[in-house]
């Protein structure tokens, strides 16, 4: 083979070789020369830009910029905003609630006040309405026949025992001459046990059957006696004016 043949083609062929080689050892002399040639910071810049070359950023805008920053303290501010709300409405209700209670109690005491007002007037206008009471005296009678007959006509007018003084006083001379206690020891009741008794002759079942409320039960008493006749009378006879003989 000629000989400038073989140097040709070894001649291309180192160059082949040798450019890559040249590029390679060119690459890592130019990384060497930038190393040396950038600062300290360079990796961190570097490293920055790589990072920033990977972030890839939202068509939508960020609007909570504040709350993004602030991070953990902006949930601290809303808690604290949240107790604080909280605490004034808290303190609203209960003043809300304290004012509704003032006026209640003060409706009541107003009601009351008002009740016991109407209940004073109403006792008021009863006083001026009830009439005066006068003080009367309780009637006395005198302790004779007379006064006998006439404290009896008084106690017959309010029972509604018909009766007049005349009538009284006639049939009490009749039976026993004005005597409380005369008794008849000899008639038929008295042979039978149970004489008459008293200013009207009464035997002891008519007087108790007969007994006017209000008067005594002895008897012999003059006053309980005349009421008893004259309301037995009224019974038989309508009244002790129609009786004139014994009965």
């Amino acid at each position: 083979m000629p000989k400038n043949i073989l140097n040709r083609a070894y001649r291309r062929t180192l160059s082949k070789q040798h450019k890559i080689a040249i590029a390679g050892v060119g690459a890592l002399g130019a990384a060497a020369l930038a190393f040396t040639a950038v600062p300290g910071s360079a990796q961190t810049v570097t490293t920055d830009a790589a990072a920033a070359q990977q972030v890839h950023y939202a068509d939508t805008p960020v609007k909570d910029v504040k709350g993004s920053l602030t991070g953990p303290h902006a949930g601290q501010t809303v808690k604290l905003d949240t107790i604080a709300t909280k605490q004034a409405e808290a303190k609203k209700q209960a003043a809300a609630k304290k004012q509704a209670e003032a006026k209640k109690k003060a409706a009541a005491q107003a009601a009351a006040k008002k009740a016991a007002q109407e209940r004073a007037d109403k006792a008021a206008s009863r006083s001026a309405q009830r009439p005066a009471m006068q003080m009367v005296a309780a009637k006395t009678y005198p302790d004779n026949l007379d006064g006998w007959i006439r404290e009896s006509l008084d106690i017959m007018k309010a029972k509604g025992i018909p009766g007049s003084y005349h009538g009284l006083h006639k049939n009490i001379m009749r039976e026993s001459s004005g005597n409380p206690k005369a008794i008849n020891d000899w008639d038929i009741n008295a042979i039978n046990g149970i004489p008459s008794k008293g200013l009207l002759q009464v035997i002891p079942p008519t007087f108790k059957a007969y007994h006017v409320a209000g008067t005594s039960w002895n008897i012999y008493d003059p006053v309980a006696n005349i009421t008893a006749a004259a309301n037995y009378a009224a019974d038989k006879y309508g009244t002790i004016d129609n009786v004139n003989s014994a009965y």
